[in-house]
């Protein structure tokens, strides 16, 4: 392992330790209990001296007795201590991981849209859900194995040298061929750990994809493809594993191949060394059962380098993303609403992966109480202008200003506590009605009958009467158990009940029935009155008595005006209403 390596181990360790630091208390008392547990292994070994000598040979009463009660309380000492590490170890390792996911957590709801943007979702919930359960193995685990063996092998040693040397040093030989050994393979354990982090994510984005395109896969006939796709990756997790496995048991095969060849000479020249007055029966016993007890933690810690390397590649995955930037937020001003306008001057934005600008120069006043639509194209920057607003994301050039206020010396919770968004694709939680609509607002805030209210305005409340539990009733994940019309209007029973000035809607209306649209809109309608609203739509029809169209094409603004105004220049917003007309008709 080079110097970097270690440098960069050392530093992963120094982040573990800091999610544990604060147990360190129970750390050392299991940390004690390793060491009692560990001494056992060297006691149980020397106790074969006098059983032989005394006890077989001599025939000592005393030693018949006592020796055999000495073994009994050592193995009640050893399974006390060994209860008392693994409680402490697994509430320990439980602990680190408990606190890490809350951490990880945090911060997957901190990180910008940017973030979502560019990393698919198996990847995400792979770190939290299976990278930090490694870590553990990389922490306290790798620490408990490493300390109680490191002890246990130490105790054995000392009591080798103690009973002849000469022998003991045909063990210590062996080392320096199975440290070479350990290094040269723990590179390449590595590397597999982290191929087998990324195929694991990769595994469970087909699944998080599956699940939810499931209803497409039906339709389209897309079984076949998603098994083959499903296979080929839990075949590639298969391959990997073998290979982590196989370069795992190369290294604990030769490591042990070492050692017995070690062994093997031990046991000669031990049993020459019989002859001599020095070297009695129980000695012997002693020095075999010794030697055979240090081979299993031995064992132990040339595994560990597997589990390490798997723990360490967890480790720098996880701190990867706990290192990842949370959204700028450096506004110190809070508002209190829109009382003037909003204004966008100059603003031009392009994604990270864009060739061209999503925005160009754009220039745009939207005047406190005024519905503005945006009408255009797929792909003519609509979307993206509207996600401006609550900072989603930050232009490249230019400035939005809310009463003059610019966006970027706004605080982000003060902002975002203006806006209300019902979009096209509703999101709904895995909860009761009453909680997605009443979602984000305190309890003590808002009133059974207030969310009643909402769900009327909205046009819910006929079919919330009729679930089988009205608002406490489970709505599925994603609102699976509502049409797409009750989904919506929940959505803008949502925004009715959080009562802000700003309204976004995104296709509110669209892929909707006509009666399921009509209800939408009435409810919109309602939502829509006295407060500022930007609407992005492809049906022109929803639209007609917007205050303010604007036309959009490749980013840039082309045409603004009403509805009678745009009909009559007979340009852009003509042709797109014309064709909308031509295809309806």
């Amino acid at each position: 392992m080079s110097n970097l390596s270690i440098k960069k181990s050392f530093m992963l360790y120094k982040r573990i330790w800091g999610y544990m630091s604060e147990y360190w208390r129970r750390f050392l008392i299991s940390i004690a209990a390793m060491a009692v547990a560990a001494a056992t292994e060297p006691a149980l070994a020397r106790l074969m001296k006098p059983l032989i000598d005394k006890g077989f040979i001599d025939q000592d009463p005393t030693a018949i007795i006592v020796t055999p009660l000495l073994v009994v309380g050592i193995f009640f000492i050893r399974g006390a201590a060994s209860y008392v590490n693994e409680y402490n170890s697994t509430w320990l390792s439980g602990t680190i991981v408990e606190k890490m996911r809350n951490v990880m957590f945090d911060r997957l709801l901190k990180l910008p849209v940017q973030y979502y943007d560019d990393n698919n979702s198996g990847r995400i919930l792979s770190r939290i859900v299976f990278d930090v359960t490694q870590i553990t193995e990389a922490g306290f685990n790798i620490i408990t194995v490493t300390f109680k063996d490191g002890i246990t092998i130490i105790g054995l040693l000392i009591l080798l040298f103690y009973t002849n040397w000469k022998l003991t040093l045909f063990c210590i030989f062996t080392l320096p061929f199975v440290l070479v050994l350990v290094r040269v393979l723990a590179h390449k354990l590595r590397k597999l750990s982290q191929t087998n982090q990324l195929q694991y994510g990769n595994m469970t984005q087909i699944i998080t994809e599956a699940v939810q395109g499931q209803k497409i896969i039906k339709l389209f006939g897309g079984y076949k493809y998603e098994q083959k796709r499903f296979s080929t990756s839990v075949n590639e997790i298969k391959k990997n594993n073998a290979k982590q496995s196989g370069t795992s048991s190369l290294n604990t095969g030769l490591s042990q191949f070492l050692v017995s060849c070690a062994l093997a000479m031990i046991l000669y020249f031990a049993a020459s060394s019989s002859k001599s007055s020095h070297f009695t029966p129980g000695d012997f016993v002693s020095f075999i059962i010794a030697m055979m007890l240090i081979m299993q933690p031995m064992k132990r810690i040339t595994n560990v380098t597997q589990s390490l390397q798997k723990g360490l590649t967890a480790a720098e995955s996880v701190f990867g993303f706990l290192d990842n930037n949370e959204e700028v937020d450096k506004g110190k001003i809070k508002i209190d609403g829109v009382h003037q306008s909003i204004i966008f001057e100059n603003v031009t934005f392009k994604y990270p992966t864009s060739e061209r600008n999503v925005l160009d120069k754009v220039n745009l006043k939207i005047n406190v109480g005024e519905t503005v639509a945006l009408v255009g194209m797929s792909g003519s920057g609509k979307t993206t202008l509207a996600n401006l607003i609550p900072r989603f994301y930050t232009p490249v050039e230019g400035r939005i200003l809310i009463d003059d206020n610019d966006l970027q010396e706004i605080s982000l919770t003060s902002l975002r506590q203006q806006i209300s968004l019902v979009s096209q694709d509703v999101v709904l939680f895995n909860d009761t009605v009453y909680n997605n609509i009443a979602y984000g607002i305190s309890s003590n805030k808002v009133s059974y009958e207030k969310v009643v209210e909402a769900a009327k305005q909205a046009n819910a409340w006929e079919y919330i009467e009729q679930l089988p539990q009205k608002l406490d009733t489970m709505i599925g994940e994603n609102g699976t158990r509502l049409s797409g019309g009750q989904k919506q209007r929940l959505a803008i029973a949502r925004a009715i009940l959080k009562n802000v000035p700003i309204l976004i809607l995104d296709e509110a209306t669209s892929a909707l029935d006509n009666q399921s649209e009509k209800l939408v809109q009435e409810a919109l309608d309602r939502l829509m009155h006295t407060r500022t609203t930007l609407v992005i739509a492809h049906r022109l029809s929803t639209v007609l008595h917007a205050d303010k169209i604007i036309v959009m094409e490749r980013g840039n603004i082309v045409e603004m005006g009403t509805h009678e105004e745009l009909l009559a220049r007979n340009n852009a917003y003509a042709k797109l209403y014309n064709v909308q007309l031509n295809w309806i008709s």
